[in-house]
Order: C-alpha cells, then sequence, then structure tokens
C-alpha cells in the first residue's frame, strides 16, 4: 500500500479555485462496469462528478462503499423472466489505505469500518474510499453489514448509513478532515451528527435526488437512536427536536435542517422539493444545481468528430457501426436479427412505478399498429433494473418479457450496468423518457443519449424543461394536468405518445434526413454547453461549498 493514501492525497497540483477540502458522500459510484458499487442513476451522477473532479484538480475525494455482492446481477429463469442473483465481487485494483475505524452499531460499540482506495491513476477520478465492515475481527452480523446495497433488511439499511455516515466522517477525518461535508442523498445522515457532536466547524452540504416518497427513508427515531445513528444516545426531548412529526425522523428533512447549504437536481426539481419541505423550520433553503454527465466518458469519439464539423454522412455512417454494435448483443441475448437502417427506440432506466416503463402499450390497437407499420418500421428495446423487492417493477419487466418474446422488432435486455448502458444510448435513435410530471427529479441518462446523437422523446419532466426546445432538438409531450388521475395521466400521455411517433418522429426519419440531423447536432450543442459534469462540479464549488 502506497502510504501516501492514507492521508489526504491527490496525484495533481490542485486548482486554486478548488482548494477547499471536501469529502462527498455516496451510496453508490458508477465509476466502471468493472466496479460493481451502483444500482443506477445516483451512482451514475456520482461516477461522472468523481471523473470532472479529477479533470478539473479539485481538492475532492469521495466516500462510499464496497458492496460485497454489488446490487445484483440481473439474469433470466428458464421462461426468459427476470433472475436476481448476487455473487462475490472482488477487485485487486482498490488498495487497503491502511485507515481502520470503529463504530457503535446497536449493542455493538466497536464495529471495524475498513477504508479501500480506488486511486485516481485507475479510472481517472478523484480519490475514492470505499468503506466495508467485512473486516478480521468483526462478529458475523457486522461482516455483512456491507453485503448487499439497498438491502432489505431495516435493521441492516440503518448500519449501512452509520457505516458510511459516522464511519465515512472518521475515516476523512484520519485524512486529514474536510472543509465541506457533501452527502449526496441522506443515506449518509448520521455523518452530519457525528460533526455536531465534536463541534466540528466543517460546512455541511446536502444533495436531495428524488420527491418520490419511497426515496426519502423514514425510520422511527427511537429505534435509530438505540442503533446509534446519532453518534450518541439523544434524551427524549433532544430525539422529539429531531423528528418531523414527534415519532420519525425523514432523513431529508434531519439533512435539510443540519445542512449550512442544500440543492436540488433541477430547476423544476428545487421547485418541487422547496414546496415539499417548505413547513419544517430550519430547513436551508433549496438551490437548483442540474445533473450532469462526463462528457469525455459517456460521448462516442466517433459521435464527437462527426458532431464537431457537422458532418452528417459521417455521423450517419458512425451510428450504423454503433447500431450493429449494439444489435450484436440484442442477437445474443434474444436470438433477435434487427436492422441498423430502421427507427430504433431505447426505455432504459430503473423500472419504477412512475417511469411507466410500459407506457407505450397502454393502448393494444395503437401499439399493435405502431410495430407492425411497413412504411415506417420500428424497433424497440427496453432494459433496467427494478429494485429487487419492487415486485410490481419486477412483474412490469416480466410482462414486457412476455409480450415481446415471440415479436422479431421488440427485446427486452437484462444487465443494465454501464456497459450495456453505452451501447443503448450509442445506438438508439429515439431514447424514449415517460415519467409522470413532477416526479422525476433530473434523469441524465437522457443527457448522454444526446450526446450520442440519440434525441430523447420524453414529457416535460426533470431536465427537461431546462434543455428542449421542441421539435429543434427533442420531441416533448404535452403537459398533462396533474389534477387527473394516474390512469388518465397515462392514458393522455399514451395518445400523445402514440400520434408524436406517428404524425412527428417516424414521417422526419424517413423522409426528411436533413432535418433529422440537424435536430441531433442541435441536441448535442445544447447539452455540451449546458449539461455536462464540468459545468456541475464548478457550480458545486462555487454556490454549494
Amino acid at each position: 500500500m502506497d502510504s501516501k493514501y492514507g492521508k489526504w492525497y491527490h496525484p495533481y497540483r490542485i486548482a486554486k479555485e478548488y482548494k477547499k477540502r471536501t469529502a462527498y458522500f455516496s451510496m453508490e459510484f458508477a465509476i466502471d462496469q468493472g466496479l460493481k458499487t451502483y444500482s443506477g442513476g445516483l451512482g451514475f451522477l456520482s461516477g461522472s462528478h468523481m471523473r470532472s473532479a479529477f479533470e478539473l484538480k479539485q481538492n475532492l475525494i469521495g466516500v462510499g462503499m464496497l458492496w460485497k455482492y454489488g446490487y445484483y446481477d440481473q439474469s433470466r429463469n428458464k421462461d426468459q423472466t427476470l433472475q436476481v442473483n448476487f455473487i462475490e465481487k472482488n477487485y485487486n485494483f482498490l488498495e487497503d489505505s491502511g485507515l481502520e475505524v470503529e463504530v457503535k452499531v446497536h449493542d455493538n460499540p466497536s464495529v471495524k469500518v475498513r477504508a479501500y482506495v480506488l486511486k485516481p491513476e485507475v479510472f481517472g477520478t478523484a480519490p475514492i474510499y470505499f468503506l466495508t465492515t467485512d473486516v478480521d475481527g468483526n462478529d458475523y452480523l457486522s461482516r455483512t453489514i456491507t453485503d448487499y446495497l439497498y438491502d432489505a433488511n431495516e435493521v441492516t439499511r440503518v448500519s449501512q448509513s452509520i457505516v458510511l455516515g459516522i464511519g465515512g466522517a472518521k475515516i476523512v477525518e484520519a485524512l486529514g478532515g474536510a472543509d465541506v461535508y457533501h452527502l449526496n442523498e441522506g443515506h449518509a445522515l448520521p455523518a452530519f451528527y457525528h460533526l455536531n457532536n465534536s463541534g466540528s466547524k466543517a460546512k455541511k452540504v446536502f444533495t436531495t435526488h428524488t420527491p418520490e416518497k419511497g426515496g426519502n427513508e423514514e425510520r422511527n427515531g427511537h429505534h435509530l437512536n438505540h442503533c446509534g445513528f446519532f453518534g450518541k444516545t439523544l434524551s427524549i426531548d433532544e430525539l422529539r427536536e429531531e423528528t418531523s412529526d414527534g415519532h420519525n425522523i425523514n432523513y431529508t428533512v434531519s439533512a435539510l435542517k443540519h445542512a449550512t447549504k442544500a440543492n436540488a437536481v433541477s430547476k423544476l426539481h428545487a421547485k418541487v422539493s422547496s414546496k415539499m419541505w417548505k413547513g419544517f423550520e430550519n430547513a436551508a433553503n433549496i438551490i437548483p444545481i442540474t445533473n450532469a454527465q462526463n462528457q469525455k466518458f459517456w460521448q462516442d469519439n466517433g459521435i464527437e468528430k462527426a458532431w464537431k464539423k457537422k458532418n452528417s454522412e459521417a455521423f450517419a455512417k458512425r451510428k450504423v457501426e454503433l447500431k450493429s454494435v449494439l444489435f450484436e448483443h440484442v442477437l445474443d441475448q434474444t436470438g433477435k436479427i434487427f436492422d441498423p437502417n430502421v427507427l430504433t427506440i431505447v426505455w432504459a432506466r430503473r423500472f419504477a412505478g412512475y417511469k411507466r416503463a410500459d407506457l407505450l402499450l397502454y393502448n393494444t390497437d395503437r401499439f399493435e399498429k405502431l410495430i407492425s407499420n411497413k412504411k415506417y418500421p420500428i424497433q424497440v428495446i427496453w432494459a433496467g433494473k427494478p429494485y429487487p423487492q419492487d415486485y410490481f417493477g419486477i412483474e412490469t419487466f416480466n410482462r414486457l418479457v412476455k409480450r415481446t418474446k415471440n415479436l422479431p422488432n421488440l427485446t427486452v435486455l437484462t444487465g443494465y450496468e454501464i456497459d450495456l448502458s453505452r451501447k443503448l444510448k450509442n445506438g438508439s435513435d429515439i431514447w424514449l423518457n415517460t415519467p409522470r410530471i413532477p416526479h422525476e427529479a433530473s434523469g441524465t441518462s437522457g443527457m448522454t443519449a444526446a450526446m450520442n446523437g440519440s434525441i430523447n422523446l420524453s414529457t416535460n419532466d426533470g431536465w427537461i424543461p431546462e434543455f428542449a426546445k421542441n421539435g429543434k432538438n427533442c420531441f416533448v409531450l404535452p403537459e398533462i394536468d396533474g389534477t387527473f388521475s394516474e390512469e388518465q395521466q397515462d392514458q393522455m400521455d399514451s395518445e400523445n405518445l402514440y400520434n408524436i411517433l406517428e404524425k412527428k418522429v417516424l414521417p422526419v426519419f424517413y423522409e426528411d434526413k436533413k432535418k433529422w440531423n440537424k435536430m441531433v447536432f442541435n441536441a448535442i450543442d445544447d447539452v455540451v454547453s449546458e449539461f455536462t459534469s464540468h459545468r456541475m462540479a464548478r457550480q458545486y464549488y462555487e454556490e454549494l461549498y
């Protein structure tokens, strides 16, 4: 182990505008296909942040968790439906930092937490310290805390927050401490309590990522107190002050109350989240810092060259090559041969209910007419990982598998991780995004799709209102009045989706290539100018840190 990684260290001279020592805590980091420390969008976001921090020479480190079994490995049962597998992961490129601390978890006062470091030279990121309790000297239960990302067991989930928050803060202190502690979502909330208990003067900042109730953890305060969540045992009065309703601790509310500054991840999300949490006293004002993705990592070189020269022929040639790579994967997984000259629509993201993976199938007659159109043929690919205990999401995934199994131009892929995500963004013509407004906080997959010449077809949610020039760089569904029931919204959105595909998307793709290519280049222009993670990483230093 190189001893320099047992202290605060970067292999570059820190840029003068980024000198504040910042520790960035996240439950997920998506850095490389070979490092399974993420489930989806939150990890993709933090991974891009770490890359831009490295490229901008920022004085920032990441603090995350070394999940022994990752999130899960997605494969298939005999009938092609979803199968969840947990396979042990090993990474010989992570180095033991030599740093080990102890935290109190439940009745165990000395759970050992060890930090392994991902050195910047490996993947081109800021240093990231991954924490594990799978350490000699820990009892069996303690060793399993860092087994599964988003463990379904509530006690284990609380333990994970203690390890990431308090354990992570202690590791940062062992490295010499930080000027800023940044929580990417509320999972590491105990870090704020630890800092308060120690009398630290460091700035505490917080990013909220979702307006979904399920994404804002809330647990019984007395239970958390017993677990050691607060770093010390709170009195009844102290505990009452921390609860949101006299009994429960809402992680987001508590983080907002203890943070010096806070941000949402799009302008629309800032409005929605400010409205959600405005009734709580002493909550930090929520500013918008829109999520973004790393251009260097995500944009295909051939697409980039064609875009910079505005060379439509080179773009079309490269797009066919990229589609062919994706379609080899389709053939291998599903035995279907897709045509690179046919318009290809991709819906790929987490299978959450509000994201409506199956919106395209809402009207059976319209759907069958669309997929059997000989004049304007289409191909559709779905991919994504439902949470392994989200039975509604799994049922939707399986229903799509059964519905598309025998149709030659529709398919569902498994294994939606960085590698497949890249292939899908490179090889799609349309990136379909169908959340119910205003449930999508940001939705960054559409950014990296746009970077690679895939045109967004989306509801006007998340980051889209900041980007969209309808008919010029994307296609946007008309907004539906939120007073309608979910079923009514779905019906109206699906009708609008069919109409836009039939009357706008397909005719332009097949009959007006000049306009299509102009839309593609407009989209790349607009996404690169405003939605790369260099802008985001700068904005964090300027507005939050």
